[in-house]
């Protein structure tokens, strides 16, 4: 892999197929998926400690940079950081130089000159962690928190871990997303890496103004009829309604959302006796699914967050190390050519 190579890959791994970055699911091995999982998992354990931490990242600096809110995920990735042994700084976007004039650029800048070791970005616009990793601060890992409609890597992860404590693996696993896919960078992520990792089928059920153009294209089956698409799943997955990002009116009303596509009793008693309920959280009960189902023995949301700070502790370690090691490289490349 060449520093010209203009796969999706040629900014997230090392020439040696380390992570360094961690902006998409695009493009990544069902190698290095498996490899994120075992290593969160190794991580899971250190929660039930008294003392909550190991050392690998003792003496490195990460920093926030969120750039919308998001309470839930930036405090996992404070903990995940933090569990790690890392220094952490959670900048506040609203009351930084950006908010009085300062490009973004800049202000990254100065934070690498602060000898910051990695970004945790969240941001608006699809693509801000792939541009900041590409042309602002090469040098400073970044994890991408959530850009846009475009991707949430970090969730997805978080949810494969959870399908396969649950249910062992992939293998024959017929899985649905369903809600506001349009909106939704998490479906995105989600989709990518349940192919990648090998489930039978993945469906997205909706309503067709939640849905983006060619989804199919995306590697999913689209139903449209909640009742239908409930059939035979052994994984299913709701999706927060996002009303802050709508356009327009793409729904008559929260009421009438819930009674066609709101995860119900009645409804998760159409799917395998065993289907599993998850829910990235946000979750807006009696619109996406009634709190009987979100409380539920089938019910493994809460499971979702626990896992969230072990799959971010499993990223950061990981591009931390891959950061690491091409530094490293590169100084015997440099002493080499000197010599």
């Amino acid at each position: 892999m060449t520093a010209n190579d203009h796969s999706p890959n040629h900014l997230q791994l090392t020439r040696g197929g380390q992570l360094r970055h961690f902006l998409t699911l695009d493009g990544l091995s069902r190698e290095l998926l498996t490899d994120i999982l075992d290593t969160a998992d190794s991580f899971i354990e250190v929660g039930t400690r008294s003392i909550k931490k190991v050392p690998l990242l003792r003496g490195r600096t990460v920093v926030n940079l969120f750039f919308e809110p998001s309470t839930r995920t930036r405090s996992t990735f404070e903990l995940a950081a933090k569990r790690l042994s890392a220094d952490v700084l959670n900048l506040d976007i609203s009351t930084s130089a950006t908010s009085k004039g300062e490009s973004l650029s800049d202000t990254l800048l100065n934070l690498e000159a602060m000898a910051s070791d990695m970004f945790v970005v969240r941001h608006s616009q699809s693509g801000a962690p792939h541009f900041i990793a590409e042309s602002v601060t090469p040098g400073v890992a970044i994890i991408n928190a959530g850009d846009g409609r475009h991707s949430h890597p970090t969730q997805a992860m978080l949810d494969m871990l959870t399908i396969r404590q649950n249910k062992g693996g992939f293998e024959g696993l017929k899985v649905a997303i369903v809600g506001d896919v349009l909106h939704s960078r998490v479906a995105r992520s989600q989709i990518r890496a349940l192919n990648e990792l090998g489930v039978e089928e993945v469906r997205v059920i909706a309503p067709g103004t939640l849905l983006p153009r060619d989804v199919e294209s995306l590697g999913c089956t689209v139903e449209y009829d909640m009742e239908r698409g409930m059939k035979d799943l052994d994984v299913v997955i709701m999706l927060r309604l996002q009303n802050e990002r709508m356009e327009g009116a793409l729904l008559p009303s929260e009421r009438e959302f819930f009674r066609l596509y709101g995860l119900t009793e009645d409804k998760l008693a159409l799917a395998k006796p065993d289907c599993i309920v998850m829910h990235p959280g946000p979750i807006n009960r009696g619109v996406e699914i009634e709190s009987s189902v979100a409380d539920g023995p089938q019910s493994v949301i809460l499971s979702q967050v626990t896992n969230g700070i072990a799959i971010r502790m499993a990223v950061m370690s990981m591009a931390m190390g891959g950061q690491m090691s091409e530094r490293q490289q590169a100084q015997t490349e440099n002493e080499g050519s000197r010599a």
